[in-house]
């Protein structure tokens, strides 16, 4: 509490201008009291620091105070002054105020907002297996971290990442994911959403299209929305987003937004022919691709794909990773891969605009993928959303496999379940499930533009659900879906 301000604006009002020093700041603290500035159980500074930062005289504040406790407002005690607790139902009314006749913008409210609340309840998606994090060691890397640090480093960190970390990434990358890059080439973000929207706001300007699969990530249709671009949905079939010559005579993009490791919400993988189809008409175009590198990390059928921007030299892609789901969400560490004619101008904009912080956090990270516990965590994890996958799949075809199919459980942490009825009302369904505790976003919300005939089903992520909960689990879903 700032007293100095709160007495000053109480004794400039000129009704209370010609009281007494002694009256104002009695008057002055009751009637903080009374309306709840001051609340019961508040401390009030010793007499001697309230006298001095007021510019009064200890007599004063002592006059005030005694005056307050004889009143029943504030009660001695032997470490000072407390606002006492029947303070509290003496409060004065708030006075009525004139209606607030402004609000969010129309840009933002055109914004598209997600079905499903960030929970860890089944089957909310993109919710790693937070119980088996190493938490322990995470801590001891922090520690260690933070021990390290050199007071510039307490400034603001470099706008393009802690050096560190930025190599740990790239030689996971190179190891993993098959990319072609360097250090320089890695921007590190506070994840995935932050890499959209400097996407959305670095290479594209207000009006040019983005392309953007249908069903897709709304997430991805927010950043772009609140950039103004126009984003166009593009198809997505088994084997993945699907653009036809017509698309790029009717509809040539600025950006390319693809989750072809598991596509989002789907989970189709884009095949190899079509990941080479598009670097090259993007070549043409002079477009981007926004490769978001989703769930790329878990693949439980097959060896494992390599990233669109490891195809060719140069491809015109820009790489999209985030730790969210491979550590922890709370985290909010992720990162951007340009190509390199892209590295010069993206750094001089960041230099200009973001400035950064946490550099412990990433010299943690750092050390965490350096030392092999990174590579370590993964696998431990795939095996363990392996064997929750399968029992999904299971549960899902014994107690529904006459009305509905599941795809896209080749990798990452969900699947999409499609029900085979192309008139089911999902969305009421959904909200159904969510009243009994189930979080099953609906897919046909999630479709882009009215070109295309919308997936009717849910999004179920499995990682964070154990096993021995799915047949309960999809037992409720299939009341749900069936009556």
């Amino acid at each position: 509490m700032d007293y100095q301000l709160l007495f000053s604006t109480y004794t400039a009002v000129p009704a209370h201008a010609r009281w007494s020093r002694q009256r104002q700041l009695h008057e002055c603290l009751r009637s903080a009291i009374r309306s709840g500035t001051l609340g019961s159980g508040a401390r009030l500074p010793a007499t001697r620091t309230l006298a001095h930062d007021l510019g009064v005289s200890r007599n004063t504040v002592l006059y005030a105070y005694d005056q307050l406790a004889t009143e029943g407002f504030v009660l001695p005690d032997r470490r000072g002054t407390v606002v006492a607790g029947a303070a509290a139902r003496t409060a004065l009314p708030a006075p009525a105020a004139t209606p607030l006749r402004v609000g969010l913008s129309r840009r933002a409210l055109a914004v598209p907002t997600r079905d499903a609340p960030e929970t860890p309840a089944a089957f909310a998606p993109g919710v790693p297996a937070l119980k088996e994090f190493p938490a322990t060691l995470w801590r001891r890397l922090l520690d260690r971290a933070w021990k390290s640090l050199r007071t510039e480093q307490l400034n603001y960190a470099p706008h393009t990442g802690e050096p560190a970390l930025r190599e740990a990434i790239a030689n996971h990358l190179r190891v993993a994911r098959g990319a072609r890059l360097d250090a320089s080439q890695v921007f590190i973000t506070d994840g995935t959403q932050n890499s959209l929207d400097l996407c959305a706001q670095a290479f594209a300007d207000a009006g040019d299209k983005v392309w953007i699969e249908s069903p897709g990530y709304l997430g991805a249709l927010a950043a772009f929305k609140a950039a103004q671009l126009r984003p166009v949905g593009i198809v997505v079939d088994g084997e993945g987003m699907a653009p036809t010559a017509a698309d790029w005579q009717r509809h040539p993009p600025k950006l390319i937004y693809v989750t072809p490791s598991h596509q989002y919400p789907t989970g189709s993988v884009l095949s190899l022919q079509r990941r080479l189809d598009l670097i090259a008409n993007a070549r043409a175009a002079q477009a981007l691709i926004i490769e978001d590198d989703y769930d790329s990390e878990f693949r439980h059928d097959g060896p494992p794909l390599s990233c669109m921007q490891g195809l060719e030299v140069d491809a015109p892609v820009l790489y999209l990773g985030t730790f969210s789901k491979t550590m922890f969400p709370a985290l909010r560490l992720g990162f951007v891969v340009v190509p390199a004619a892209l590295v010069e101008p993206l750094s001089a904009l960041l230099a200009r605009t973001a400035p950064r912080g946490r550099a412990a956090d990433q010299l943690a990270l750092a050390e965490f993928m350096q030392s092999g516990q990174f590579s370590l965590h993964l696998r431990r994890m795939r095996r363990l959303y392996r064997q929750r996958r399968d029992a999904l799949v299971a549960a899902l075809e014994q107690q529904l496999g006459d009305v509905a199919d599941v795809y896209g459980g080749s990798a990452g942490m969900h699947l999409a379940l499609r029900l085979r009825n192309p008139q089911a009302d999902d969305a009421a369904m959904s909200k159904q499930l969510l009243s009994m505790g189930v979080v099953a976003p609906a897919l046909s919300p999630q479709a882009v533009g009215q070109r295309v005939q919308p997936w009717r089903g849910f999004l179920l992520g499995y990682a964070q659900v154990p096993v021995e909960r799915m047949p309960e689990l999809v037992g409720q879903l299939a009341k749900v879906v069936k009556s």
